[in-house]
């Protein structure tokens, strides 16, 4: 049970102290995991599934997933790499079933045409205009994103978008370093022959995961935990 006491849990934790209080039922320790976590598990799973409502379905299985294991966690990567690498099976788990034999390794290298994707703004501005330019760029850098061919999107989105090194990457997808920087460099060209001409030099910032929607998922999963309070 959820108490009104319940120490708050401060962002810098370490894993093995999230894990542990977790493990020990602190509803505080799952939702400071969630919050953490929740934009790059979406990202890595929207990257896959390219479908807004499915990447949101998988990440919450995926946490379901990975709380009732918990206790299988070692230490022996990081928290993030682990719930990446968890996201990532189950999307492509998902992606199997609408595609059968579908691998990581094996992505057809096909552009389809893409969604574009309404996400919030990832900053407030009293300038209508700005706001609006704003979006706009967001928007090309989201089809750019989803028009890439599918074994160049996963590297473009866990590198550019979400920031992570080549050392996590390579580790999350079981690829070698210099494939994960092939890779980038082919998807970078290939996002900047969309972008340069209408946009110039854009702020990677796409694909965010806060407010509502980052509320939204941490609850779903806090209820289907028995944490709710």
């Amino acid at each position: 049970m959820k108490s009104a006491s319940a120490p708050h849990v401060a962002l810098h934790s370490d894993d093995a102290e999230l894990v542990r209080r977790a493990l020990a039922r602190d509803d505080a320790a799952f939702r400071a995991i969630m919050e953490r976590h929740n934009r790059r598990l979406y990202r890595i799973a929207r990257s896959i599934l390219r479908n807004d409502t499915e990447a949101e379905d998988v990440v919450q299985e995926a946490y379901v997933s990975a709380f009732t294991h918990l206790d299988g966690f070692r230490g022996d990567s990081s928290l993030a790499t682990w719930l990446s690498r968890i996201t990532m099976n189950e999307a492509l788990g998902r992606l199997r079933r609408e595609r059968p034999a579908v691998e990581l390794e094996t992505f057809e290298a096909q552009r389809t045409e893409a969604q574009i994707i309404q996400f919030p703004q990832t900053m407030a501005s009293g300038d209508p205009e700005r706001t609006m330019a704003q979006r706009e760029i967001l928007q090309f850098v989201e089809r750019a994103t989803d028009n890439l061919p599918e074994i160049f999107r996963i590297v473009f989105v866990t590198r550019v978008i979400e920031g992570m090194s080549v050392e996590e990457t390579a580790d999350l997808l079981g690829l070698q370093p210099q494939t994960v920087k092939t890779r980038l460099h082919r998807a970078r060209r290939l996002v900047r022959e969309q972008l340069d001409k209408q946009i110039g030099p854009v702020l990677m910032d796409a694909f965010p995961f806060a407010g509502r929607r980052c509320e939204r998922m941490t609850n779903a999963v806090m209820q289907r935990l028995g944490l709710a309070g």
